[in-house]
């Protein structure tokens, strides 16, 4: 029989242990290169963001590890009181958290802010996992899908309180671990086809869009004129979708704030703006440009150094990999992240119990999500709300929660023979 520590080190994927480091490397390489002045011959500085990032990638790879260590069942038996915890924090944000850019959304702890939001996810997964796994509903009836929704929905509020729509929508992602384990395809249609009402709202007028509701719904009745029950169904959605238009138009001009609603709106084409709202986005898109195939050159790129692209080193770290890297560069960066999420859905499907499973998907589309918003901010095709690029956007409550989120799952993952 193998050593304890010999089975340790041959059962955890290193392969994505290595794909985590590289992404952490490329982060600090580009934070550095944001706040690189090549006017100043400074040293090394822990105080800088640069400094600060490799404290927390240090601190991150220690966290990491030291889950690995842990039994594997801790996080199943003690995902209840893990949720309850981040959802105090959440609580506790909105009484003694620090304002930063209209988002009552961080604890200070000495010169260190804490963003209770980005642990809230982990916390999520784990009750969602140990939810699905410990009653193994059927997510086809009303009364599970209901508690999986408030499981979901309680870290969502309160976040909209802070109020972070953009940390809000990412627990949207977990629809979609709920549908590998039976939600209904209904419920994922009904979704997107709010979605779809939310958009038209903001193009046509009230008037057309409650017209084609009635014409398409009175179209249905008419083709279903026999079925007694499905026209009550068929009723009860048309009137529903027409309560929904009044509502989501209430909530965009009520509940979003002045920032958010133009940002939406210049994503839409509604409204141009490179000056005010959209600045950021078009000197992304030219920092972008800018870098063609092979980049400028690390420390090289002038968007960068001149400052062009405010929040660089955050919300817009995408606009320096391609400046300063190029297509190459890019290319690279978006082929981890595709290969990371590649081997987490491959690990998840081989899980012996459900609940590493259900986790195992719910991390994979949390990083997608932040992914494919964080790049499609920075090239001009989503709507700018504020998420950060996994493992490489400055940050230590982001690149500590992503950590958490992923060597959890190395660590189920390590024990999925034994694990119950």
């Amino acid at each position: 029989m193998q050593p304890q520590s010999n089975r340790f080190f041959f059962n955890v994927d290193w392969i994505t242990i290595l794909i985590y480091v590289a992404l952490c490397a490329i982060g600090f390489l580009n934070i550095y290169s944001v706040k690189f002045n090549p006017d100043k011959s400074e040293a090394f500085s822990f105080a800088a963001e640069y400094g600060k990032q490799l404290i927390f990638i240090i601190t991150g790879l220690v966290l990491g590890l030291s889950i690995l260590l842990l039994d594997a069942k801790f996080f199943s038996v003690f995902a209840p009181i893990i949720y309850g915890v981040t959802v105090l924090l959440l609580l506790a944000v909105l009484v003694v958290g620090k304002n930063v850019g209209g988002n009552q959304a961080w604890i200070a702890i000495g010169s260190f802010r804490l963003q209770p939001s980005e642990f809230a996810k982990f916390g999520t997964a784990l009750l969602l996992a140990r939810y699905i796994s410990s009653f193994n509903p059927k997510l086809t009836t009303l009364r599970p899908v209901l508690i999986a929704a408030a499981i979901i929905g309680i870290p969502m509020c309160l976040i909209m309180l802070q109020p972070d729509a953009g940390s809000m929508l990412v627990f949207l992602s977990f629809m979609f671990p709920l549908y590998r384990e039976g939600l209904s395809g209904y419920l994922l249609i009904i979704f997107w086809g709010l979605v779809t009402l939310f958009i038209l709202n903001l193009f046509l007028s009230p008037f057309l869009l409650i017209s084609s509701i009635l014409i398409i719904g009175a179209l249905f009745i008419y083709n279903n004129r026999k079925k007694q029950q499905r026209i009550i169904n068929i009723t009860i959605i048309t009137v529903v979708a027409i309560g929904y238009l009044f509502v989501a138009k209430f909530l965009f001009n009520n509940v979003l704030q002045t920032h958010q609603r133009a940002r939406i709106e210049l994503i839409l084409g509604l409204k141009t703006d490179n000056q005010g709202v959209g600045y950021n986005v078009r000197q992304s898109q030219i920092a972008i440009g800018a870098g063609q195939l092979t980049g400028r050159g690390w420390k090289e790129g002038t968007q960068t150094k001149l400052r062009y692209v405010p929040e660089q080193s955050t919300d817009f770290i995408f606009s320096t990999v391609g400046e300063e890297w190029g297509f190459v560069g890019c290319f690279v960066v978006i082929g981890l992240y595709i290969f990371m999420l590649l081997r987490i859905l491959n690990i998840a499907e081989r899980q012996k119990s459900t609940f590493s499973r259900v986790y195992g998907y719910s991390i994979a589309c949390i990083i997608f999500f932040h992914v494919f918003i964080n790049i499609g901010m920075a090239i001009g095709l989503m709507p700018v709300i504020g998420i950060p690029l996994p493992f490489i956007s400055y940050g230590g409550s982001s690149l500590w929660s992503f950590t958490i989120l992923l060597f959890i799952f190395l660590k189920l993952d390590s024990n999925r023979m034994g694990f119950i």
